[in-house]
């Protein structure tokens, strides 16, 4: 090796280790480049909450998938190609979630406005945070500055997101896996007061989260976790054959206030109106019970708790500094360029922007 390749490889190296030892989060991160970043996330995602509801409970949605696949790199609003299926064509992730317009237009105004600034991983946690504020949530901070991926991959997302058929043990450790604790994850689910699912999510394949036709060890086929009132409103909305023929139908994850950022998704929990089987999984811990009924009695301490899990879910291995990329069109990672391909070809560790595979 000639010594001007040596040092090549040694300032490189060096480089990329003072990126990942300075690079971090902060709030307000554009406050010089794009100071009305974050407004103009607000107002988009205020617009669309005005046509449609569900546009709120979408996008608290959206942060959470994003984040669980690859971190918070917003892989999940990446369209899939010829040759790539992407985590949003994923059966985790299709047909549940939607919306994907909303970002598409905050995008569209940030880059008329500042352009190949503001990532579209920062404009999913300004919108997540948006949902919640406009649904009678508490407003938080949100640290900015990540980078957006060039990756997304269905398999992944299969892999990493918790299925509503998880029980206690693989909730924790599907959460643990991602730096959040206990508290997060039964502070976080408590995103389910908002929105709707389908039907395939609680009345699915027998032993796969089917609760109401085929559940197993149980005489009539209904999870004897489920209030029998409740299932039988449910088996009215979803008939067995419904995932086949009625694919798109949905209800409410929290009957009681469907369209509320409140308590009472716990309180339906401690009345057995949990809709999935890692809702009622929140019952069967003891330390996972208690915060529930600490929730039902103070609906305030539980926002609060959620702001801060959501701060911390939002910093799952977030790209950085030179990392990953800003996106122009956040369907579409942007063409590699000439030194891009220059640092792909020299073997770089500090390069991560590769094309999507």
């Amino acid at each position: 090796m000639t010594t001007k390749r040596c040092c090549l490889l040694v300032a490189t190296l060096l480089a990329a280790l003072l990126v990942s030892v300075t690079a971090r989060l902060d709030v307000g991160f554009y406050n010089k480049t794009c100071p009305s970043a974050e407004s103009i996330v607000q107002q988009t995602v205020a617009a669309a909450f005005g046509n449609s509801s569900g546009v709120a409970p979408a996008l608290i949605r959206m942060h959470f998938h994003d984040c669980f696949v690859r971190g918070c790199d917003g892989s999940v609003l990446i369209d899939s190609t010829a040759n790539n299926t992407a985590e949003k064509d994923s059966p985790a992730n299709n047909p549940s979630l939607r919306f994907f317009d909303v970002v598409d237009r905050a995008k569209a105004s940030l880059e008329a406005q500042c352009p190949g600034v503001v990532s579209c991983a920062d404009i999913l946690a300004f919108a997540a945070r948006d949902s919640v504020v406009l649904t009678g949530g508490l407003g938080y901070q949100v640290p900015s500055g990540r980078r957006d991926g060039r990756v997304s991959n269905a398999t992944q997302a299969t892999n990493n997101l918790p299925p509503p058929f998880f029980n206690a043990t693989q909730l924790v450790d599907r959460f643990a896996s991602k730096n959040l604790t206990l508290e997060d994850m039964v502070v976080l689910s408590g995103a389910h007061t908002l929105g709707v699912s389908h039907c395939s999510s609680f009345a699915g394949p027998a032993n796969l989260g089917d609760r109401l036709y085929n559940f197993s060890g149980s005489a009539d086929g209904i999870d004897p976790a489920l209030s029998k009132a409740y299932a039988f409103l449910l088996k009215s909305i979803c008939p067995s054959n419904s995932s086949q023929f009625f694919p798109n139908t949905t209800t409410f994850m929290d009957i009681i206030t469907p369209d509320k950022f409140d308590n009472k998704y716990y309180v339906g929990l401690t009345n057995n109106l949990g809709l999935f089987e890692s809702d009622a999984a929140l019952l069967t811990n003891a330390t996972m019970k208690a915060l529930v009924d600490s929730f039902v009695r103070n609906e305030t301490t539980w926002k609060r708790k959620f702001a801060k899990s959501m701060v911390k879910m939002g910093k799952i291995e977030v790209l950085t500094g030179t990392q990953g990329e800003i996106r122009r069109n956040c369907r579409v990672i942007n063409p590699a360029s000439a030194t891009d391909v220059l640092a792909s070809q020299s073997g770089s560790s500090g390069f991560t922007g590769v094309a999507a595979s």
